[in-house]
């Protein structure tokens, strides 16, 4: 039967705003949503079974605000061409990118166009605090229907609500998380993911995680029990990604190493990589504990994974256990990471600044000890944010603590409440210059020659010691909030701002802009010629330090790692204790 009507679903996914007031978009964005896929593969699967009725067409538009400028009068056009039919949804909206999320909402709103807004701030608000808390009642004022929790086997009712003119003010599904397997996986067109850096897109093979990180928003918005898809249905979207040539992917499980179902997956496209001749290159997220699973390291590189990213943290034991970290073993650090050296994969890792413990002494220290001592390539530094969905903030919010009343600013990057040893600027003068006192050039060579010793894709290290020793120094933004070639819009400044004039601000622009790129190269040259120079030393495959030395049983008593802070020695105390009684046990 022909369409007689055509629903408009916009899916859009908002960016935030920099410190300037301009959205942050580039021309290739760093980190491919996975929430925009997820609802654009189950958006897709609505359309093709026409839940709106045999006579209406779902034309499902995308936009990942971090790549992609929201034309604002032609999708305002759009709707008023089809008069009004449609939806427009704010996607995976987390709570940096609320007010941004809200700013966009208000023209639609305006033009009486329904708005949906779903993600980690409004799940995370309505199971932490009390539904009105941190700005959630500007949804309601402006008429945006809320949705909370998952979208797979409800978005049929927001789109028949839409459809029908009756969008209810709040869908709250949190108690009610859906089962993956067998639902619509997620899913990109080309023509979306081909803007974003290195050509690769993302899904989530299972969502929950056991342990309970006091500064997580996660087992709070996706539970603590493991859901996951199956085999069939990694298989299915590595197919469906293939034949549009697609096969790097970034598995977004916060913890893949505690997705009941990893074995089988790795399996499946093991099979897939080694007898399909897919040449899958993957990047999965781990805890610090994962080398203790059999199998799960060397299965992992058979499946194609090039990156890891491991939750470390920190090396405070003390800042650990006041996080409620306490599966992070300080003990097994080195012996973990080396496990992964062995396969050659690329290890990244989240360090957290900003622990009660921490001054910006005891933070110099602790970086100089990981440079010395831990085999890892990458390090990503993020501020102890409470962020809204996470306990950290719901103790402050009910205890009355100061925090602060800019949403925009909680991006793990702004300092956002006191802390008991730093003032704000020191607390913000050490993040910053925690990202030079990692990315030192003598800490970067010594990072490629360890790559060349054990197999680590020096070009694709290279690619990221670039991104990570830049980024912060030039764009004022955290490396994952990156990208090639910002773009800017005087237009594009948040409300409330001074609006620039053409005449100054692109000629800042463009100077700015060449200058930045005149860094950037001369980072990669100067990379490129230590890759040439290690290329051609004979002894570059045999190199070793004491990062790369094997664990032995002395290190408790001669790396700094262990005997520099009173948890580091306690937990040494305890690990010895441990092997004592097995020892007992076994013996017995």
């Amino acid at each position: 039967m022909a369409a007689k009507r055509r629903f408009q679903l916009v899916l859009i996914k908002p960016s935030h705003y920099d410190d300037d007031g301009y959205v942050i978009r580039w021309w290739r964005a760093m980190i491919p949503s996975n929430s925009l896929a997820a609802v654009y593969g189950i958006a897709a699967d609505c359309a093709g079974r026409r839940v709106l009725g045999p006579d209406v067409e779902i034309d499902i538009a995308v936009i990942d605000e971090t790549n992609s400028r929201i034309d604002l009068p032609s999708l305002l056009d759009r709707f008023r061409r089809q008069g009004g039919f449609g939806l427009v949804a704010l996607v995976g909206v987390q709570s940096n990118q609320y007010p941004r999320a809200l700013d966009i909402a208000r023209p639609f709103r305006a033009a009486g166009i329904p708005v949906a807004m779903g993600g980690f701030h409004v799940s995370g608000c309505l199971a932490m605090l009390d539904g009105h808390a941190v700005g959630l009642d500007e949804c309601r004022e402006m008429g945006i229907a809320m949705f909370a929790g998952e979208a797979e086997g409800r978005l049929d009712l927001v789109l028949r609500d839409a459809a029908a003119g009756r969008l209810a003010p709040l869908y709250d599904f949190m108690k009610d998380l859906p089962a993956m397997e067998g639902t619509p996986v997620p899913f990109m067109p080309k023509q979306y993911v081909q803007r974003t850096l290195g050509f690769s897109t993302s899904f989530d093979a299972g969502r929950g995680c056991p342990y309970q990180c006091s500064f997580c928003t996660i087992i709070n918005v996706q539970g603590r029990k493991s859901r996951f898809r199956s085999a069939d249905d990694v298989e299915k979207l590595v197919r469906l990604n293939w034949a549009q040539g697609i096969h790097k992917f970034f598995i977004t499980d916060d913890n893949f190493a505690r997705n009941r179902e990893w074995e089988a997956i790795f399996d499946r496209l093991i099979e897939l990589r080694e007898k399909g001749g897919i040449p899958l290159g993957l990047m999965i997220q781990v805890d610090t504990l994962c080398h203790k699973i059999p199998n799960f390291i060397v299965k992992a590189k058979r499946a194609g994974v090039t990156r890891v990213f491991i939750g470390l943290e920190n090396v405070n034991p003390d800042n650990l256990a006041a996080a409620k970290k306490r599966q992070n073993k300080i003990t097994e650090y080195r012996r973990m990471l080396l496990a992964w050296k062995a396969q050659g994969i690329i290890t990244l890792a989240g360090y957290i600044l900003g622990f009660p413990a921490d001054t910006p002494a005891t933070i110099r220290r602790d970086i100089a000890i990981i440079q010395e001592e831990l085999p890892l390539d990458i390090i990503e530094f993020f501020c102890l944010t409470p962020l809204p969905g996470s306990e950290d903030h719901q103790t402050l919010w009910k205890n009355n603590v100061a925090m602060d009343a800019d949403l925009n600013n909680y991006d793990v990057e702004h300092v956002c409440t006191a802390h008991p040893r730093m003032s704000r600027a020191e607390w913000e003068g050490i993040y910053r210059e925690a990202w030079s006192l990692y990315y030192t050039p003598e800490h970067m060579e010594t990072l490629l020659r360890r790559a060349a010793a054990t197999g680590v894709p020096i070009g694709s290290l290279i690619k990221l010691l670039v991104n990570f020793s830049t980024t912060v120094r030039l764009e004022n933004l955290h490396p994952l909030q990156g990208g090639l070639l910002r773009l800017k819009r005087p237009s594009e400044r948040r409300p409330g701002l001074p609006r620039e004039s053409a005449w100054r601000f692109w000629p800042r622009f463009v100077l700015e802009t060449l200058g930045k790129h005149a860094v950037i190269v001369g980072m990669i040259a100067r990379l490129l010629w230590l890759r040439r120079a290690i290329a051609r030393d004979p002894a570059a495959g045999s190199y070793t330090d004491r990062a790369l030395t094997p664990v032995g049983e002395d290190d408790d008593e001669t790396l700094d790692l262990l005997t520099q802070t009173t948890g580091g020695r306690a937990a040494v105390a305890h690990a010895r204790k441990i092997a004592e009684l097995t020892a007992i046990g076994r013996d017995g």
